[in-house]
């Protein structure tokens, strides 16, 4: 097995960890924000490490969700970052990143519906669909924050959120069901409880965006 690739398994081990304590930690604490660096840390080198195995194999849909994973990962912790969150080159640099995303998506999901068995690195069309489209839509809400030159409060808090926790979907899925559940042993695989964390991480993500947005939880904290 290639070095790149116990590297993917343990940062991604990592983050799902750290992903964990972060949920469970008190919102802006000293420990929320100590793992939350950890989670951030850790999710780039899983996701680079990603990118280069699937440029290696190759496998298309990879290196979309890797470089869409690090844009959600770095545009979240830029979020946390400060109380206004003030317009810089890295946001322009956040906003090339995902259409890059959505122009890749839509070529290779161009790509897999011309194939003659209608794939692409043995995947159809949609996948590569779906990760183009969530490309475009972010890159929308980033262009909106930039015509507004920032973006402050709970929208703010509702960016850092969602952003981390579809990061931690994704990072989620790839452990447990994705490449990385060859690693359990199948008396675990054929119970299902695999396919258990990842609607639970899309619940709390809503709960918690939906707690900031429509409710007092956070006044201007």
């Amino acid at each position: 097995m290639p070095a790149m690739t116990y590297i993917h398994i343990i940062a991604g081990t990592i983050a799902v960890l750290a992903g964990a304590a972060a949920l469970l930690t008190t919102k802006g604490s000293r420990m929320h924000r100590l793992v939350g660096n950890a989670f951030f840390i850790s999710m780039v080198i899983m996701a680079l490490g990603g990118i280069y195995l699937a440029i290696v194999l190759p496998m298309a849909i990879s290196i979309l969700v890797g470089v869409f994973t690090i844009y959600l990962v770095a545009t979240s912790w830029m979020a946390a970052r400060r109380h206004d969150e003030q317009i810089n080159l890295l946001h322009y640099v956040a906003l090339a990143m995902t259409l890059g995303v959505a122009a890749g998506g839509l070529w290779f999901g161009m790509e897999a519906q011309s194939s003659p068995d209608g794939l692409k690195d043995g995947l159809p069309a949609f996948p590569h669909y779906f990760f183009g489209g969530l490309g475009l839509l972010a890159a929308l809400g980033d262009g909106l924050m930039i015509a507004r030159r920032g973006i402050t409060g709970k929208r703010r808090i509702a960016r850092h959120l969602w952003r981390m926790c579809f990061a931690y979907f994704i990072a989620a899925g790839s452990l447990f069901t994705g490449p990385g559940a060859t690693a359990f042993p199948d008396a675990i695989r054929d119970t299902g409880l695999l396919s258990v964390p990842e609607p639970i991480i899309l619940v709390i993500m809503l709960f918690w965006v939906v707690r900031v947005l429509a409710t007092k939880w956070y006044d201007g904290q």
